[in-house]
């Protein structure tokens, strides 16, 4: 996966988000199967923006991208902001 791949990742996910975070009439259960897609949906991009700045990070510092391994979420989610 390169970083165009990412990014196109990404523009996927956010898309989906906001259409998750649309409001729409919610049948019985599909408001919170709409919630756990969402917070799924979170996660990842949290995880394509960390795999992005890994790759660029050691483009920039002259070692392989490709090196760049997905972390796992609850490594990404405990970053401090």
């Amino acid at each position: 996966m390169d970083d165009q791949d990412i990014l196109q990742r990404i523009q996927a996910l956010v898309q989906e988000e906001h259409e998750l975070r649309t409001p729409q009439d919610a049948v019985d259960g599909e408001g919170q199967d709409r919630a756990t897609r969402l917070k799924r949906v979170e996660e990842d991009l949290d995880q394509c923006w960390d795999l992005l700045r890994q790759r660029r990070a050691k483009a920039d510092a002259g070692e392989d991208p490709a090196e760049a391994d997905t972390r796992p979420v609850g490594q990404v989610e405990g970053y401090r902001q």
